[in-house]
Order: C-alpha cells, then structure tokens, then sequence
C-alpha cells in the first residue's frame, strides 16, 4: 500500500492557490491544527484566570473538556480527514464537508467555554459522527486501496470518543460511579490512545527516517490487522476493568499494551535523527510514565495522569502535527534538522507536564503548579504557532 501524498522530498512550497477552499479541504489539517493550538491555549488559561479570581467557575470540566474535546479532537479530526482518504487512494474532503466539520469544532468549543457541556458535547458526538461517514464513504464506495490495517486503532478511537461523550450526554453515568469513571476513561483516554498506536505504528517508522509502517505483503497485512485488533480489544477491556474496580489491572494492562504494540510495530532505530526525533521518545517515555505510576497513588490519579495528558498525548500531536506540516509544505528534511530552538519547545513540554504532575506528591504546591503549568504550556502552544506559522500556508508543488 502507498501513501503518495506524504513521500515528499524537498521541493519548493508555494502558497495557496486560487482554489483555496477545494486545497483546505483536501488538508484539512492546516485549520484544525492551528485551531486545536489555539484552544489549548485558551484551555489552560482558565486556571490562572480563576486563581487571580477573574473567572466566576471552578474550571475543571470545562478545562478537560477543552484540552480532549477542542484541542486533542481537533488534532485526530485534521489528521485522519487529511490522511483518511489518501490512505484508501479515494476523494479527499469537499469545501461544504469542511465548512461542515470546523463549524461543529468551534460549536462545540465555545459551548464548552460558556459552560454549556451538553450542548458541547451534543456538537462533538456530531464531529465524530461525521467524519467518521466522510471516512466510511470514501472507504467502501471510493477506495482504489485498503487503508493500512493499523488504522483500525484510530476507527477504535473514534468510537471510544463517541461512547464516552454520549454516557455523559445521557445523563446515566451521573447516578452510577462506575459508569461515570468509564465515561471519562473513553473520552479522555480512549479517545487518543488507540489513535497514537495506531497512527503512530504507521507513521512513527517515517519520522525516524525511514518508510512508513505500512505492510509490504500479504502476511504482514494479516499479521498487523490481528495485532490491531488485539490490542483495539485489549484497550477497551482495560478502561472497563479499571472502572469497574481493578485499577491496578487496568492501567497495567494499558501500559504493558501500549508498550509492547509498538515495539512490536516500530523499529526503534533512527535512520535519520533531529531534535524532534528526539522529542517522539521524551514524549512516549513521559507519556508512558503517566500510565504506570498512577495507580500506586490513585488518589492523585488526576495530576499523575497530565504526564499523560501533556507529555505524552499533548507533545505526541505537536510533534506529528510539525511532521505533517514539514512534509506538506515541501520541506521534509526540516524535521530532522538538529535544532536548540525545538530542543527548547520540547523541554518546555516536559516541564509543564511534570509540573502539573508534582502536586500527586506535594499537595502543597498545586494552585502554583496549576499555574506554573498553564504558563509553560500557554507559551509552548503560541511558540508552536508562531515556528509554524508560514508552513500553515505553505504547499508542496507536488500536491
């Protein structure tokens, strides 16, 4: 299977052309990256408005919901509506179909910001919904090519977001305590773990230099479908059994999981090595740490989880996102360029995410560290912008 759209060498970028609305929404990711950034920048900032008392609301659900639902969907939305189609060699995404999409993502975000979480919510299960029959369309009516069977994972994703955000939208995980820590476990973790393995097994291999995940024969692709569904499985079982009162198991099983799928998918040998290669391994091993140890203080499993949130799935989707932007906009090889300016991004990463994560053993230190984290991952956000900001705009000639 070939992924043509992303095999981009260095070649001069242009800017958009006359038809830049039917360019948009071929790449969809160029406005739901940037958007994404933009409402984690505001998702963080709820919490140092409300300790210097400028915010009337204790921001907590609303902050969530804005860092899964407006950032993270944000990212999940611009990749596959971008890489979806190509994968499957079938039509890519309309102008009406992403007017479609960004007007449900900014509905649903500043519901959110506004404290209407139903209505949020209500507009985020439409996103999903609808990007995921543009995907199935283009699938079974248009494909040339199956996509690559790793994708499985992320069409898991996109039904754990779905089925945690309607739990919350029916009212019913409210009067049941396990009902309602499954509803969250679906939406903010299932959400985008499945997703990162799944994408990231396919894509991982190519920011290290080499091709893309995907098989090369016939045995491979039912060797690589199995292990999709396997671990697709496993995840799933693992948010129910924590839920339901095995903690300990659950996160165990998601943290051997995760682990062993991409050892097993991805040869971990850089070919071609950058700063941001190295950020994929700080975010991976951060990210992994957040599963691991928050079932030995559970108590905290909150603040011990933003190793999650933040290192792992927060960098993961701005050092992907600066793959895909690099490679569509006709410079490859900027990725794997050795850089103190990115090194500095990528710490500013890390800091903010064991920041976050200190008030698990030092109570003490949570309104500061709220907001010391808020202010780290503010300036990493707008910095990400600001280094990216021609490549939003910015094609390959050979797109």
């Amino acid at each position: 299977m070939s992924f043509p759209a992303c095999k981009h060498k260095k070649h001069k970028a242009r800017g958009p052309r006359k038809d830049g609305l039917y360019w948009l929404a071929a790449e969809p990711y160029r406005v739901f990256f940037a958007s994404g950034a933009v409402w984690s920048l505001i998702g963080v900032s709820l919490w140092p408005l409300f300790y210097g008392q400028h915010l009337s609301f204790f921001p907590n659900l609303v902050h969530a919901r804005l860092m899964i639902e407006a950032f993270g969907g944000a990212f999940v939305v611009g990749f596959l509506g971008t890489a979806g189609p190509r994968m499957a060699t079938a039509p890519k995404l309309t102008p009406a179909e992403l007017l479609w999409l960004f007007a449900l993502h900014q509905f649903s975000s500043i519901c959110h910001l506004r404290q209407q979480l139903a209505w949020g919510d209500a507009f985020f299960v439409a996103l999903l919904l609808s990007l995921l029959l543009c995907l199935v369309i283009r699938v079974v009516k248009f494909r040339k090519e199956a996509p690559p069977p790793q994708m499985l994972l992320a069409l898991t994703g996109l039904v754990c977001g779905l089925a945690g955000t309607v739990l919350h939208l029916s009212g019913v995980s409210l009067r049941d305590l396990p009902l309602y820590r499954l509803a969250n476990l679906l939406l903010y973790q299932g959400l985008l773990l499945p997703p990162v393995l799944g994408i990231g097994s396919f894509v991982f291999p190519r920011m290290l230099g080499g091709d893309f995940g995907d098989p090369k024969t016939v045995a491979q692709t039912r060797t690589k479908l199995i292990r999709a569904l396997v671990a697709a499985v496993m995840l799933v079982a693992s948010f129910f059994i924590e839920a339901f009162g095995q903690v300990a198991l659950g996160y165990g099983l998601r943290a051997v999981l995760a682990a062993g799928y991409l050892l097993l998918e991805v040869t971990w040998k850089p070919r071609q090595g950058g700063s941001l290669t190295t950020g994929l391994f700080w975010a991976l091993a951060v990210g992994w740490l957040g599963i691991v140890l928050a079932p030995f203080h559970y108590v905290q499993h909150i603040s011990i989880e933003h190793l999650l949130y933040i290192g792992g799935f927060g960098m993961l989707m701005l050092i992907v996102g600066s793959r895909v932007l690099f490679g569509h906009s006709g410079d490859l090889e900027g990725f794997f360029v050795k850089s103190k300016w990115v090194r500095f991004l990528v710490f500013l990463g890390v800091l903010a995410a064991t920041t976050r994560a200190t008030p698990a053993w030092i109570p003490s230190t949570m309104v500061s560290h709220h907001i010391y984290a808020s202010w780290t991952w503010g300036i990493l956000a707008l910095l990400w912008l600001l280094w990216h900001r021609k490549r939003f705009v910015k094609r390959d000639e050979e797109d």
